[in-house]
């Protein structure tokens, strides 16, 4: 074999890794569907079930909405202070049932989780010892794929019937079926790129996913879930006079086209089941995995001469101590990251909703933005990588997300009251969050799959996942109980997520930055071309 200096450098294939994205495009598509969705349909059902005078309430408050709009027309300031007032207080104790419930959504959100907990290592490992003649991964991705387009768009039809057991057996399949594909998804661009480019090849699969992400968020900014429950925002043409009290309740009350329209909640499903669908099938057409496996195996075995391991990898021999500790203090690591992104994302829409009295489409522009923050993160965080290492990017990325729960804690405890609606520098941590975050994603899970051969990588996957997986079933539970608390409210968020993170970069900070190897790789214009 040619020594690394004297061997050829390395190139990414582009075009062939952003094919392979479209497996993540899909796959980010339905979680951010299920997550901006799911726990606020199931608050709203655990709610009617805890409280029989839950949605009279409601209906009550938006009555009196009216009535005091009408005052204000009138200019009978009074009254519409006093009606809005009315208005105020019943919708403030609908929030207070929905509050209380939040440990029931946490843990039903967490047992979808302990099935992908179990799954994504048995999927991984399984498809690692599976030969077809569309490959060892296409398989599970066609049939998860399939499957979850299917039960998909039936999650907010039964939601719309009220039947709470439904909702919660259709979340069940969709995440059965999509721990089948996610797994073998995400191993497949390591099965076919070498481990020197893989932070940056991860970079262009997490860009793809991301852009599946957008399409879903920018779809609930049209189809807006709390102007279905009943809540939106309006301008509206006010009498100079009128008391900024009564403004600002009246905003948050109009109804609009959505409200109780089942379109409004099912057109984002049936969105996402199409948009899945034909990302596999362009992925399947496109891709011809036992090929491309075949093509790239001088590359591979090349690559694993260069891999960032303390000790080097073998297919014949077991893993070595060195090795296994910095695999678990990665894991480890990963493990608390998720549990404050994860617990984050689980609850902010809610947040949004039942806390600062907003619509819910700030919260999907606030995924937008930190999405933004993503995707510029996951382009450079690549090369950034190459040039002082995996772990001290990575550490860098925790940093930049510590510091943005830091200022949000600061800024919550000073700046925001509940019911002022969404403050515009939630906009900007976001944006950081997002940069720091996708640092992070760039290049650990390269890290996890680094320590295998190539014949383990769904094996490794399974882990990496495994161990995310973990976070996210428990930390809906832990963040939900908490908010049962009376001293613990909605404006513990940040303290919840910098308490995580901060563990987590106290476990990375002992992971061994190990160098790489003498890598070459090619430069400028030459680096772009891809080979068909």
């Amino acid at each position: 074999m040619e020594s690394s200096a004297s061997a050829k450098p390395f190139k990414l294939n582009i075009k062939r890794t952003m094919l392979i994205g479209f497996a993540f495009f899909g796959i980010l598509l339905l979680w951010q569907v299920y997550d901006s969705w799911c726990p606020t349909f199931l608050s709203e059902l655990f709610a009617k079930m805890a409280n029989a005078n839950f949605e009279t309430w409601r209906t009550q408050a938006y009555d009196l909405s009216e009535l005091a709009r009408k005052a204000l027309e009138a200019k009978n300031y009074t009254l519409a202070e006093s009606l809005a007032a009315q208005s105020d207080a019943l919708i403030r104790q609908c929030n207070e049932v929905v509050e209380k419930q939040q440990y029931l959504v946490g843990i039903m959100m967490a047992i979808d989780n302990i099935a992908a907990l179990i799954l994504l290592p048995i999927f991984g490992m399984i498809s690692d010892k599976t030969k077809s003649p569309i490959g060892k991964r296409m398989p599970y991705i066609l049939i998860g794929t399939f499957v979850c387009a299917v039960a998909f768009p039936f999650v907010p039809v039964l939601f719309h019937a009220n039947n709470l057991a439904g909702v919660i057996a259709l979340m069940a399949i969709v995440v059965l079926f999509a721990m089948m594909y996610r797994n073998p998804a995400v191993a497949l661009m390591p099965d076919i790129t070498p481990k020197p480019l893989r932070s940056k090849a991860n970079g262009i699969i997490n860009i793809m996913g991301y852009i599946g992400g957008a399409f879903a968020t920018v779809v609930g900014i049209f189809f807006v879930l709390s102007q279905y429950l009943g809540s939106a925002t309006q301008n509206l043409a006010y009498v100079n006079g009128t008391e900024k009290v009564v403004t600002k309740l009246l905003m948050l009350k109009a109804h609009t086209w959505a409200y109780g329209n089942i379109w409004a909640i099912e057109a984002p499903f049936l969105i996402g089941s199409v948009l899945m669908l034909i990302s596999a099938i362009v992925l399947f057409i496109k891709i011809r995995e036992n090929a491309i496996i075949e093509e790239m195996k001088d590359e591979m075995a090349r690559g694993e001469l260069e891999a960032e391991v303390v000790d080097k990898v073998s297919e014949d021999k077991p893993m070595s101590k060195a090795n296994k500790i910095m695999l678990i203090l990665i894991l480890a690591a990963e493990f608390f990251w998720f549990m404050a992104d994860n617990g984050i994302g689980t609850f902010m829409g809610n947040y949004t909703v039942y806390y600062l009295g907003a619509d819910s489409s700030r919260n999907m522009i606030n995924t937008i933005v930190g999405g933004v923050g993503s995707v510029i993160g996951f382009a450079v965080g690549g090369i950034i990588a190459s040039k002082i290492g995996r772990k001290w990017t990575l550490t860098g990325g925790l940093g930049l997300t510590a510091l943005a729960y830091s200022v949000w804690l600061v800024l919550t405890f000073t700046a925001i009251k509940q019911g002022d609606g969404f403050p515009a520098w939630i906009y900007a941590i976001w944006f950081v969050k997002g940069f720091g975050m996708s640092l992070v994603h760039v290049n650990s899970f390269p890290m996890v799959v680094e320590l295998c051969p190539n014949s383990k990588i769904g094996r490794f996957t399974g882990l990496y996942y495994a161990a995310s997986m973990a976070a996210q079933t428990i930390t809906p539970i832990a963040l939900g109980t908490l908010l049962l608390h009376p001293d613990f409210s909605w404006q513990f968020l940040p303290v919840y997520a910098l308490a995580c993170v901060g563990v987590s970069v106290v476990v990375f900070i002992f992971v061994k930055n190990v160098k790489s190897r003498k890598t070459t790789f090619k430069k400028g214009l030459e680096a772009l071309d891809a080979d068909e």
